[in-house]
């Protein structure tokens, strides 16, 4: 008994979590500010920067692009590119 509670217990915390344990790399193209700023090095005027490309621009093509909003050089974008994709849902 006390192991099924425990055992549920766990899953609800993970769940709870949600995206922030989550294996799921974020989509450039479809994340919210909140979700772009759970990104590593990525706060509220980075992630402005990110949705305003993307509408300016129709969005991204490749991860690569990233290097083309303003404050996002190579090393922000080699930290990056392992938690971000491009993909079509």
């Amino acid at each position: 008994m006390l192991k099924q509670t425990l055992l549920a217990a766990f899953a609800a915390l993970m769940f709870s979590f949600g995206t922030a344990f989550a294996a799921d790399k974020i989509n450039l193209n479809t994340a919210s500010a909140e979700q772009l700023q759970m990104l590593d090095g990525v706060g509220p005027a980075t992630a402005s920067a990110i949705i305003e490309y993307r509408k300016t621009n129709g969005g991204f093509d490749s991860v690569v692009q990233l290097k083309s909003v303003n404050g996002i050089g190579d090393k922000k974008l080699q930290s990056l590119s392992d938690d971000v994709t491009v993909a079509s849902e």
